[in-house]
Formats: C-alpha cells, sequence, structure tokens
C-alpha cells in the first residue's frame, strides 16, 4: 500500500501534471504544424518547382514485380527523400514556433523582474520611532 500512495504523490505533483499537458498540447499543435506545411506551404512550393508533391518524391531502387497473373508479388522498394523534405519543413517551422513562444516567455519573465516591488509600508513600530527620532532632534 505505501508504493500505491508514493506512486499516487508522485503523479498528482504539479510538475507531472503540467509535463503531461504539456505532452498532450505539444502532440496536438505538432499535428496542426504539419497539416499547416503538407496543406498550406508545401503545394505553393510544388507549384512554383513545376507542380511537384514533395510526397511522391522517391527514388526506386526496385520495381515491383508482377506475375503472370497481376497480382504484386514483390512491392516496389524505393527511397521517399519528398516525405523527408516534408517533415523536415514541418520540423523546421515547429522548432521556430517553440522558439518564438519561448522568446516572448522570457521577455514577459524579465519585465516580470525588472519591475521593482514597492517597498513594504512601514510598520507601526517603525513610524512611532520615526517621530520619537524627529521630536529628539527638535
Amino acid at each position: 500500500m505505501g508504493m500505491l500512495k508514493e506512486f499516487k504523490d508522485f503523479a498528482m505533483r504539479g510538475n507531472v501534471v503540467d509535463m503531461a499537458v504539456g505532452i498532450i498540447i505539444g502532440g496536438a499543435f505538432g499535428k496542426i504544424v504539419s497539416s499547416f506545411v503538407a496543406d498550406v506551404i508545401m503545394p505553393p512550393i510544388g507549384l512554383l518547382i513545376g507542380g511537384v508533391d514533395f510526397t511522391d518524391l522517391k527514388f526506386n531502387l526496385q520495381d515491383a514485380v508482377v506475375d503472370a497473373s497481376g497480382a504484386v508479388t514483390t512491392e516496389v522498394v524505393s527511397i521517399n527523400y519528398g516525405n523527408f523534405i516534408q517533415t523536415t519543413i514541418d520540423f523546421i517551422i515547429i522548432a521556430f514556433a517553440i522558439f518564438m513562444v519561448i522568446k516572448g516567455m522570457n521577455s514577459m519573465k524579465k519585465k516580470e523582474e525588472a519591475a521593482p516591488a514597492a517597498p513594504p509600508a512601514p510598520s507601526k513600530e517603525e513610524v512611532l520611532l520615526t517621530e520619537i527620532r524627529d521630536l529628539l532632534k527638535k
């Protein structure tokens, strides 16, 4: 029973829960960026370079082998470098977006640190001692 309680304490710590939320949101963000790259960025780039769809770019090492009945006996062996190009562009965009978010968070943190906190109001004792000191000076 002690191990179960210890695991519960570990799992319910704030930083573990925050990490889990970050991973889930990061996964969803990755899907959004992948869709953005595949559906918005890559089609115009493909059009600019002659109507090429990057996912179709591949280098065939061995063609498919078809028997007399038309059934494929051996699949095609290919290097799909178009998918690699698309995945690399996805990574660059995701890394840049995360960089911008972290940069924004750091600048907000610097602003908080730069703003000096107002000094606390003096206590009643300090006010009374200051008044006594001023009266003694007179």
